[in-house]
């Protein structure tokens, strides 16, 4: 019999498995329910405890026997245990996860206009907590009195948190709201934790916001959903801890640089030591396409093939854990940095000129050519990276360094 586990309709990439195996050592597993099946499922009692996710936070709550006080108050539950007689108890952890993620992001809400989108149990649970801190959240949903057509009434809102799923894998491309309509905000909070980086913050940081995104929250609430399944404190640091643990294994490796420059090979060798896959955004135009790069340029154009570099940078770039490659030209996009950075680490490979291996480059040329290019995308290449590595040497002594780098 499970011990413990995640109760969704839902759940095609959890990380709640590997966050509890680091709280305790009990079984945890996914338990994927359709609604026809949920009275079933919670009558047989087959688990000591549940985590709770969408759609039945609210659901859930006709089967307990006893709520706790933040449970009644919120109105949503994402935690149920069972005491000694056998009673089904109901918390709500996510308020603590959402309070966590706050206070780690240095966001205060006492006397500020926040404003909540979406009207979800998530919602609930930051409105409770938003209020207990001396805010006023203000709920904005697709309809009611305060909607998505008429947000222009808030633009004296100081904090902004997104509650809806807008932004998460696999429709990485999108974001709920354009943050340059709430001129007075200073705090941007997200609970979507995949991709890391969601459009959403990448908007608030370019703004110069305080921002946080909900992989803390998720880490928090589990750690307190864990004291209760366990019945012992769990220090606070461990949530930290927990965190960069799973950034570091969700973080992907992303290669720029010259054509040439050496970014497949030092990939393929990064990606080996680190065991992880390795995928060449080029090889993966070329295999759809149908046709090597340089007959794509003959036939299609320039403009037709960054098109694709386009759209498999985003889609690429919203995988978790991966190395690519990318083409020598995927900074000429500007907006492909957000494709690339908003699961990934950005790594340049610099190398001299006369070493670049121009093979089968289509836009190479002559030296002239090539110098001309150079002065177009150095400063791109810079503008992208996170860390920029030599790499005239041995390409093994590359991969070493963008290993050594990414662990620490």
């Amino acid at each position: 019999m499970a011990e413990y586990g995640l109760l969704g309709e839902k759940l095609p990439y959890s990380f709640s498995p590997e966050i509890h195996a680091e709280f305790g050592d009990y079984a945890y597993q996914l338990f994927e329910i359709a609604p026809e099946n949920l009275d079933s499922f919670l009558r047989g009692r087959v688990f000591q405890g549940l985590n709770v996710t969408i759609p039945y936070k609210k659901a859930v709550i006709p089967y307990c026997d006893q709520l706790s006080d933040a449970a009644k108050a919120i109105g949503s539950v994402n935690t149920i245990t069972f005491d000694a007689q056998g009673r089904m108890l109901a918390d709500n952890t996510d308020y603590y996860g959402f309070s966590y993620m706050a206070r780690a992001a240095g966001v205060e809400f006492a006397h500020k206009k926040v404003l909540v989108l979406g009207s979800g149990g998530t919602s609930l649970t930051a409105c409770a907590a938003i209020r207990d801190a001396g805010g006023l959240p203000v709920v904005i949903s697709r309809g009611g009195q305060d909607n998505y057509q008429n947000l222009d009434r808030h633009a004296d809102a100081k904090v902004l948190v997104n509650t809806t799923p807008v932004g998460t894998f696999p429709n990485t491309d999108a974001k709920p709201v354009d943050l340059a309509a709430f001129p007075a905000l200073e705090a941007v909070l997200d609970v979507v934790y995949n991709p890391g980086t969601t459009r959403l913050l990448f908007q608030a940081k370019r703004l110069g916001l305080r921002c946080s995104g909900g992989l803390r929250m998720l880490v928090a609430q589990a750690k307190r959903a864990s004291e209760l399944f366990q019945g012992k404190e769990i220090p606070d640091k461990e949530i930290e801890r927990v965190v960069e643990k799973l950034r570091r294994k969700v973080t992907s490796i992303v290669l720029i640089g010259m054509p040439g420059s050496g970014k497949t090979s030092v990939g393929r060798l990064v990606a080996a030591a680190l065991g992880r896959e390795f995928l060449d955004l080029d090889a993966e135009i070329e295999r759809r396409a149908g046709m090597p790069i340089p007959e794509i340029f003959a036939k299609k154009g320039e403009a037709a093939f960054r098109k694709m570099e386009s759209a498999l940078a985003q889609e690429l770039g919203s995988r978790a854990g991966i190395v690519l490659a990318t083409g020598g030209g995927v900074v000429k996009d500007p907006d492909n940095y957000e494709r690339l950075a908003q699961n990934g680490r950005i790594f340049c490979l610099r190398r001299e000129l006369d070493k670049l291996d121009r093979s089968d480059r289509p836009l190479s040329g002559d030296d002239a050519a090539m110098r001309r290019m150079y002065a177009e995308r150095e400063p791109l290449y810079r503008a992208f990276a996170d860390v920029i590595v030599d790499n005239n040497g041995a390409v093994e002594q590359a991969a070493q360094k963008i290993v050594e780098e990414f662990q620490n």
